[in-house]
């Protein structure tokens, strides 16, 4: 059977520390792995801008012995002239698995429906799932076990990195805590399964609306940009409604003395952190970037050796 990854609950517990493990040892011995050698081409499709998730999956697949083929906007069918489904069935007969940054999660879904490759969402407006592999990745490089663990995410609850920080961090049986204006709250749903998962794992879900109460006592404390992708003709209007929500010194100092300091960048300094803070040494955003790596070539790796 085949397995794909589109949100952060396509995985167990177990599976996910699996992969974990996974990140570790590859990160140790990097061209030790060989899971794509052929070498088998990975179609890496792109109809949002990337920095890291464009660079780490083109590096992950090569060293893994593959070959990444990067399809931007303007260079296929995909949308336009062709279906999400009549492009999964041929890029099926070509490709080992698809990766594909988009908007919408409806497509990214109904390509894993259509296919019998692996589908990995590397980003829609709903989840960013291989983010959070990164992320849980550093935490555990950092702090050692992430069970128990308090993680305090600042900013947008309606934004996918707070939708896979939920998610994600119920998995791994750590209590995550959000704060968020009113009127950008979590999709319910989503808020019903991390409680769910937490519910198994030991973990627990909290939403709130105070920066202070979510960051006070965390182990990590997490933001990211106010303005995500499609966001543009809001800017002002957020920026307003987030002055209170910025990552600040006096915000860490409410957290745990030890706590460490993450942002999936890119990064507004000013903006949704203070340049003390995400420059600081409680920062670990260079180890977090770094990781995408890592725990991207062991979730590949995964789906294509272990997760049948």
């Amino acid at each position: 059977m085949v397995r794909h990854f589109l949100r952060d609950d396509d995985i167990t517990p177990a599976e996910q520390a699996r992969i974990l493990d996974l990140a570790v040892a590859m990160k140790s011995d990097r061209y030790g792995y060989r899971s794509l050698e052929g070498p088998q081409t990975v179609a890496v499709i792109f109809d949002k801008t990337s920095t890291r998730t464009r660079v780490s999956f083109s590096v992950g697949i090569t060293d893994l012995g593959g070959n990444p083929l990067i399809i931007q906007p303007g260079d296929s069918q995909l949308g336009d002239k062709e279906s999400v489904a009549d492009t999964a069935r041929v890029l099926e007969r070509m490709v080992s698995a698809i990766v594909w940054r988009t908007y919408k999660q409806s497509a990214l879904d109904e390509m894993a429906d259509r296919t019998t490759i692996p589908v990995i969402n590397s980003l829609t407006d709903d989840f960013h799932p291989c983010q959070l592999l990164a992320d849980l990745l550093t935490i555990r490089e950092h702090r050692g076990e992430l069970a128990g663990q308090t993680v305090a995410f600042i900013g947008d609850g309606a934004s996918n990195m707070s939708h896979s920080y939920l998610l994600a961090c119920a998995t791994a049986g750590m209590h995550v805590r959000l704060a968020t204006p009113a009127v950008y709250p979590p999709a319910a749903a989503v808020v019903a399964r991390a409680k769910e998962i937490a519910a198994q794992t030991g973990g627990s879900v909290t939403i709130g609306s105070d920066p202070n109460a979510a960051a006070t006592g965390a182990d990590v404390v997490v933001t990211d940009t106010w303005i995500s992708m499609g966001k543009e003709d809001e800017k002002a209007e957020r920026i307003r409604n987030f002055s209170g929500y910025r990552v600040s010194p006096e915000l860490m100092a409410v957290a745990s003395t030890d706590a460490l300091f993450l942002h999936c960048l890119p990064a507004y300094r000013g903006y949704e952190v203070d340049a003390e803070v995400i420059d600081g040494p409680q920062s670990v955003i260079w180890d977090e970037a770094e990781n995408r790596l890592h725990a991207q070539k062991a979730l590949m790796h995964f789906l294509l050796t272990e997760g049948k």
